[in-house]
């Protein structure tokens, strides 16, 4: 059984590298975005709740997603493994993550974080916003959640580090380079 949390900072190639790992792996990569979109479609409470915050450009709050979150882990698919990305994001919702797996019997296994400086990060995200017409995405604005990435990340990736399973992944490099590195920590 392998459950897994992939974190990493905007921009370090988490999505390409969850689809990579999920199928590889054969389990789901559970996102808060699919979960989100999965509960506005199917118009649930929590969906309705959801999608207010969305429509007015907030983040959606703990109490809404954790739920969420809690109900997609306990769904058969997830039973054999997942892979978790973008939850969760402090250590409070990691905190929490651990109650929810302790209630349903099982626990994390691993956490594998990519690794990417800022200034590689900072340039992949600005090419990525030329590419996609993502006006918004301005150096200052992608220092910036750079910044909160790492005031919200460090505490978490301690928790999971005193845990004794957080990996650090090298980030730089080919897509197949980055999948190849966590083939190999997969592997162990």
């Amino acid at each position: 059984m392998t459950r897994l949390l992939l974190v990493g900072p905007p921009g370090a190639g988490k999505g390409t590298q969850a689809k990579h790992i999920a199928e590889s792996l054969n389990i789901p990569h559970i996102s808060t975005g699919e979960i989100f979109r999965l509960n506005i479609s199917s118009q649930t409470e929590l969906g309705k709740q959801a999608q207010a915050y969305i429509e007015k450009g907030e983040f959606v709050p703990d109490t809404v997603t954790n739920p969420m979150v809690k109900d997609r882990l306990a769904q058969e698919d997830a039973a054999n493994g997942f892979l978790l990305d973008g939850y969760p994001r402090t250590l409070e919702q990691a905190k929490l993550l651990a109650g929810m797996l302790a209630e349903l019997g099982t626990k994390l296994d691993l956490v594998i974080e990519i690794m990417a400086d800022t200034d590689e990060v900072v340039n992949r995200l600005l090419k990525r916003a030329e590419i996609e017409n993502r006006a918004d995405d301005t150096e200052e604005v992608i220092r910036h959640r750079m910044e909160v990435y790492e005031e919200l990340t460090v505490p978490l990736t301690d928790f999971y580090r005193e845990q004794g399973i957080l990996v650090q992944v090298d980030g730089h490099g080919t897509i197949d380079e980055v999948a190849a590195r966590i083939d190999e920590v997969l592997a162990k």
